[in-house]
């Protein structure tokens, strides 16, 4: 399988898992799914796990992207870039095919911290927490990391709470929740 076969092998088992959940999807059903044989699938990846570090590298890649260009593309100021975080998160509610947070989702599947896909899912929330601070200090926040890490908090209980309830209501709640913290902040 050339490398354009394994990255169209990876989005695709990207998304049958994103939509099915990491243990209810098993290897049959993923290569009904991707179209891709098993006996393709293992000679890229020797387990199951290691296809799924993949797809949550890529995810990764893709959603840290695509936020830090909607915000930006919201709101060019850092002040108002932290309160743009939750108008992005509001357009990706409201997409058809959302289903949560894939990280949340992998966590919670991979419970031990000291597992590989645990690690890398606790590694993306790091890597969003750090972007957030870095968005607060150049708002001119007073304590930047503590102002990330509550920002962090609302948008991942936000995150859970529009795939279970009202995702609109939801995205107006957090949104307010956010804009109480970030004027404490200053």
């Amino acid at each position: 399988m050339s490398a354009s076969k394994r990255d169209e092998l990876v989005q695709k088992a990207l998304k049958a898992f994103y939509q099915g959940g990491f243990h209810a999807i098993g290897m049959d059903r993923l290569a009904r799914e991707t179209g891709v044989s098993k006996t393709a699938i293992y000679k890229h990846f020797r387990t199951k796990e290691e296809l799924i570090l993949a797809t949550l590298r890529l995810r990764d890649e893709q959603f840290r992207n695509w936020l830090m260009r909607r915000i930006e593309a919201i709101a060019p100021e850092p002040k108002d870039q932290l309160i743009a975080i939750f108008d992005a998160l509001s357009e990706w509610f409201n997409e058809p095919e959302f289903k949560s947070c894939m990280f949340i989702k992998a966590s919670s599947e991979y419970q031990d911290r000291a597992h590989p896909i645990h690690a890398t899912s606790a590694e993306h929330k790091r890597l969003l927490a750090a972007d957030f601070t870095e968005r607060a200090k150049k708002a001119g926040a007073y304590e930047p990391e503590q102002l990330a890490n509550e920002l962090l908090i609302i948008k991942e209980g936000a995150i859970v709470l529009a795939h279970l309830h009202d995702a609109k209501k939801v995205a107006i709640d957090a949104r307010r929740a956010a804009e109480k913290v970030i004027s404490v902040s200053r």
